[in-house]
């Protein structure tokens, strides 16, 4: 198939993404849509129906590199300082999780494998697709580019043996805490120490509004403020050495904190899913030139990483839930979240809730005490931690 259009190319690639996402919402998340479009795409690249340069000429994969910056930027403003204070605990043992994950690795795969291949699969192990594109683009300035469809792999697979390990914990404990409900009569040892962070507080919310003379929070200015963010980002890691991704992310948090950045910017400048799926473009562009013979040669590796990886989380997450005075299940639970994020982790705590709660009021409760530390664990690992991983270690190839 010739396909010179890039309209054609981009339709085409958005087809395999949707099918994707029809499958991962039928499932409920257990079945990713990145796993699925992945394996789509290889298999018409192989099969010669679609030709290798089809993301290339879609050009969104451009887009997708052009917003990285800005994308990274806007997550720095989504990072709650102040609900992660109140949860440092659940922030203590999702870093503990990602950091025993890290000590296994990085040894066991590199004598298996070498110390390449390890670092390739590492970020994208306690992360998400950040953690990859960082890894990705610098196992192509390092000359590794035959390693990339690693990164790429584990990205795929990784919450197809996260998810249903830590469901197994989270319903344990979450039994735990039914057992605790039917111990107590007034049952409100379990109100949540804090606000969940899908909720903004009545209090907030009730404030009237103060009237302005002039708005200037219009998607183009905001815009504009996450390039102005990303291209400072730029100049200070030339000047340092250090990634700019790293930059990107602190300014992020200093400019939300200084009320340069509004929170969840690139929502309210209405280009996330954009950015977001320019990223996932280049995901499935580094793909192309995977041929079926690289793809069986690195399933050893990738299952490897990801086994050993898991291993290291599950033992982080039980030795700093001890260290902490938290119950293992649900330590456990938190640092398994490095391995599939947001929005799989508020999907399984409202799946436990309900399965393990026997009225609404039981589950509204367990809910409550549930997702706060999912949510928070998460996103240190997937959104903060991860990216850092990713950066520091592509940096020693």
């Amino acid at each position: 198939m010739i396909i010179n259009e890039p309209v054609y190319a981009a339709m085409l690639i958005l087809a395999l993404i949707v099918i994707g996402e029809i499958i991962s919402i039928l499932t409920r998340a257990r079945v990713p849509m990145l796993l699925i479009a992945i394996m789509g795409f290889l298999i018409l690249i192989w099969t010669g129906i679609f030709p290798e340069n089809i993301v290339e000429t879609s050009t969104f994969s451009a887009m997708g590199n052009l917003l990285t910056g800005p994308l990274v930027v806007h997550l720095g403003t989504l990072i709650p300082l102040a609900l992660m204070a109140k949860q440092y605990k659940a922030v203590l043992i999702a870093l503990g999780g990602a950091l025993v994950a890290l000590l296994f690795v990085l040894p066991i795969i590199t004598m298996l494998f070498g110390y390449e291949t390890a670092v390739a699969g590492t970020g994208p192990i306690v992360g998400g697709i950040v953690a990859f594109i960082v890894t990705s683009n610098q196992l192509k300035e390092a000359g590794f580019e035959y390693l990339v469809a690693i990164p790429a792999l584990v990205l795929a697979v990784h919450k197809l043996f996260g998810l249903p390990v830590a469901s197994v914990f989270l319903r344990k404990y979450a039994l735990i805490l039914r057992n605790k409900i039917d111990q107590t009569s007034s049952r409100t040892f379990i109100a949540a120490a804090v606000e969940s962070p899908l909720q903004h507080s009545p209090e907030v919310a009730s404030e009237p509004k103060k009237k302005k003379k002039y708005e200037f929070n219009t998607a183009n200015i905001l815009l504009f403020k996450l390039f102005v963010g990303a291209s400072i980002a730029i100049l200070i890691s030339d000047f340092t050495g250090i990634s700019s991704t790293i930059w990107c992310l602190f300014i992020g948090v200093l400019g939300t904190k200084m009320k340069f950045y509004n929170e969840n910017i690139m929502d309210k400048a209405k280009a996330s899913s954009i950015a977001v799926l320019g990223t996932i473009f280049i995901v499935i562009a580094s793909m192309s030139k995977v041929s079926l013979v690289e793809f069986l040669h690195f399933i050893p590796q990738v299952i490897a990483i990801i086994i050993i990886g898991e291993i290291g989380i599950l033992v982080g997450g039980f030795l700093f839930s001890k260290l902490l005075k938290w119950h293992p299940y649900k330590g456990m639970s938190i640092a398994l979240t490095a391995m599939f994020g947001f929005p799989a982790d508020y999907i399984l705590c409202q799946e436990v809730s309900r399965s393990v709660g026997r009225n609404e009021e039981e589950q509204n409760q367990l809910l409550n005490e549930l997702s706060p530390p999912m949510l928070i664990g998460g996103f240190t690992t997937v959104t903060v931690a991860s990216v850092i991983i990713a950066s520091i270690l592509v940096k020693t190839l």
